[in-house]
């Protein structure tokens, strides 16, 4: 399986495709001021104790008081808070972890009264970021991941990845860890880290230790604050799913090429010359066919194969997902075989659009009935194979006597949601538009308007082909026509995104000029 990844970078936000077999399968947006990322390490204070919920909400410097549950403290907690007052305290002397003598694990069945106090200082990391109506939700279980391990101060214990399958490559690592590793210190071992030497992950050991212990060095303000950030969302999508089947990552933005060229040559230099700067005038993503899989794929209503398709619904409480086999029921005489084919084809779809739309939470999904149990076992497994590659954790139960599939899948950010059905830009959802004789000269008064208020920026006119060729036909077009009367040059591109009528400025930086 080829994998690719697509960046569109511009002053407001990034926005990165992956690709699998040149098949979008997860789309991310970041805008350039987010802030409360998953991973993010933050100094908070408690603003207000829930002996109810057994939880606590914390100012971490969102508009919204943040959520910490008893169960999410961690069972070092105690450690953690000795560590945190010992850093802040100024007459207090720093020391290593690794010579700290660790305090007792917490009860797990305790209250969040025994252990915090309203106004009291805490150290705490962004499990799920911001979502809805609701405020970031915390955990103290600090974790602080790499390419290869993650490490997590406060206790002694290694874990190595399920994914690993050899017992004595499992045990090898094991050995290795328990080895290098500081006390005080516990570690995971990530699946990349398969095959790997006792230099690499001792080099990188060691950078996570001095990252955690000069992040708690320099803690001395007050909360709110920022203590140690996690990478950007495209590194760490790298970190985590960059392996030999990555083929090439295009990016549109110089900086941000050079950037993730830098973090791919650290973390796997045989893998840098698959970073390339994509310098095409036309947009990247239209380049990559990938805008006609978004407005396809982001729809109520998905297309699966042969007139199959879904519905997809969500609520508040959960999403909805609804298999109709369409037209072909009129395909195949034998009811029960043309089922099992819709619905297998519809899982395989269904897996791509939960990690697509990033959809967390409560699934249920309502298959064609079947009547044969081996039918029945078989898309089971088949969801569950096609889900296999989903980095979120989920679990699949088997399906109801309703033919009901119902799924809970891991939700840290708020779900991808793109309109695909839009107001009509020509007639504003009136149904009517102005005449298009006038089109040329609403266009001239735009253009005029926009040259003499930006006279020192070069000027880009985005319209339908259609319009775009009118304006550029013959020697003395249009366009020439504008330039001689305006003396100012204007540059006219086309895109098949843009609706007959519709058309738009943009500044050299390809921001959007708004009339």
């Amino acid at each position: 399986m080829s994998k690719e990844l697509v960046i569109n970078a511009n002053s407001s936000e990034v926005v990165i495709a992956l690709l699998e077999d040149k098949s979008l399968v997860e789309l991310s947006k970041e805008k350039n001021n987010t802030n409360f990322s998953v991973g993010d390490i933050y100094l908070g204070k408690v603003k207000k104790i829930m002996p109810g919920l057994n939880a606590a909400f914390v100012d971490v410097g969102y508009e919204k008081d943040a959520f910490l549950h008893y169960l999410d403290l961690g069972h070092t907690f105690k450690s953690l808070d000795k560590y945190l007052s010992r850093a802040l305290d100024p007459k207090q002397k720093n020391i290593p972890l690794s010579r700290m003598t660790l305090e007792p694990d917490i009860d797990k069945n305790g209250k969040i009264q025994q252990v915090l106090s309203e106004g009291q200082t805490i150290l705490v990391q962004v499990a799920k970021e911001p979502i809805s109506t609701k405020g970031p939700r915390l955990a103290s279980e600090i974790s602080i991941a790499g390419r290869n391990l993650v490490l997590i101060p406060f206790t002694d214990k290694i874990s190595i990845s399920q994914k690993i399958g050899s017992a004595e490559e499992r045990d090898r690592l094991r050995k290795l860890i328990r080895s290098i590793k500081p006390k005080n210190y516990g570690v995971i071992v990530r699946t990349v880290a398969e095959g790997k030497r006792v230099a690499d992950l001792d080099s990188e050991l060691r950078e996570l230790v001095v990252k955690w212990e000069g992040a708690i060095q320099n803690i001395k303000n007050k909360p709110p604050k920022l203590v140690l950030g996690e990478l950007n969302r495209t590194e760490t999508i790298l970190r985590d799913i960059l392996n030999s089947d990555f083929n090439n990552i295009f990016i549109n933005d110089q900086k941000m090429f050079e950037e993730t060229r830098d973090y791919i040559k650290a973390i796997a230099p045989e893998k840098e010359k698959i970073v390339r700067h994509y310098k095409r005038s036309h947009p990247i993503f239209e380049h990559f066919g990938l805008e006609k899989q978004i407005k396809a794929l982001f729809g109520k209503s998905v297309a699966v194969q042969k007139g199959a398709y879904l519905v997809i619904e969500h609520t508040e409480a959960l999403h909805v997902i609804d298999v109709n086999s369409g037209n072909r029921t009129q395909s195949s005489s034998n009811q029960e075989e043309n089922a099992i084919d819709v619905n297998i084809a519809a899982a395989k779809e269904i897996a791509r659009q939960l990690r697509l739309r990033d959809m967390g939470g409560i699934i249920v999904i309502d298959f064609i009935d079947m009547h044969s149990q081996d039918n029945k076992q078989k898309l089971h497994e088949k969801l569950k194979e096609f889900m296999s590659t989903d980095r979120a954790k989920h679990h699949i139960l088997p399906l109801s006597k309703f033919g009901l599939m119902q799924i809970t899948r891991q939700r840290v950010r708020p779900e991808m949601n793109i309109k695909t059905i839009e107001k009509c830009p020509s007639c504003n959802g009136s149904g009517e538009v102005n005449p298009t004789v006038l089109l040329i000269d609403e266009l001239e008064n735009h253009v005029r308007w926009t040259l003499s208020k930006y006279k020192n920026r070069k000027i880009t006119l985005v319209v339908h082909p259609f319009v775009a060729s009118f304006l550029n036909k013959g020697f003395f077009s249009i366009r020439f026509k504008w330039r001689v009367k305006y003396l100012k040059r204007l540059k006219i591109k086309s895109s098949n995104s843009l609706t007959f009528l519709e058309y738009h400025f943009y500044d050299k930086h390809g921001d959007r000029i708004l009339n």
